[in-house]
């Protein structure tokens, strides 16, 4: 899961990771896109956009945390099982190397990484200090339960000309969290399609710094 990174600006030892999953058939050198336009706000935050551990095979550049073989709700939901092994253990890591905890992480996707950011933020033991997922869904609710998961914000952004991941998933996904207990905040980009615009960079900046400052 080595991918790409950006230090603190600060210059400074990290005091906040922020975990970038990217799309199916991307990979963590484009998702660290992002970091770049946030370093002002979030100037000893470390980011890092690991790649997914498997070669996308439709796409040959790109990496995959599953393969999409259905777009089912089950589908989703044990693809998105299957991956998340891998993404904890890369937490585990880098949180102890820095020496910080689930509340100095904020976690952010799109897409495919998006269900990950999801699946799990709200599966870890403690909760993380915010998830922000673009273009997204929450792939399945199995396993949790309004009482005992942890309950990090999460802010959803959507494009509503999403060719790819209809708007319906964001009504959707908003719901289900919302009635598991989750603050959730969602902000529809009109005309925008499966892509993130400056109003959701600047609003995902935004997100991630408060949650930081709390």
């Amino acid at each position: 899961m080595n991918g790409a990174s950006l230090q603190p600006r600060s210059g400074t030892a990290p005091k906040s990771l922020v975990l970038l999953l990217h799309g199916f058939g991307s990979s963590g050198t484009d998702m660290i896109s992002l970091a770049p336009q946030w370093q002002d706000a979030l100037p000893d935050t470390l980011f890092l956009a690991p790649h997914a551990p498997q070669r996308c095979g439709m796409m040959g550049a790109g990496y995959q945390w599953w393969g999409l073989s259905g777009f089912a709700p089950s589908a989703l939901a044990a693809g998105a099982a299957s991956a998340a092994p891998a993404i904890d253990a890369f937490i585990d890591r880098k949180l102890e190397q820095y020496g910080l905890s689930e509340s100095d992480l904020a976690i952010v996707g799109f897409s495919q990484g998006t269900m990950m950011a999801l699946h799990v933020a709200l599966r870890r033991p403690r909760a993380v200090a915010a998830v922000v997922g673009y273009s997204g869904m929450l792939a399945g609710t199995l396993g949790l339960s309004y009482g005992e998961l942890p309950k990090p914000p999460v802010l959803l952004i959507h494009g509503a000309a999403d060719p790819v991941v209809p708007i319906a998933a964001l009504h959707m996904s908003e719901s289900e969290l919302k009635r598991l207990g989750i603050a959730v905040t969602t902000h529809v980009s009109y005309g925008v399609a499966h892509t993130v615009d400056p109003d959701g960079l600047r609003l995902g900046r935004d997100f991630l710094a408060e949650a930081f400052a709390r």
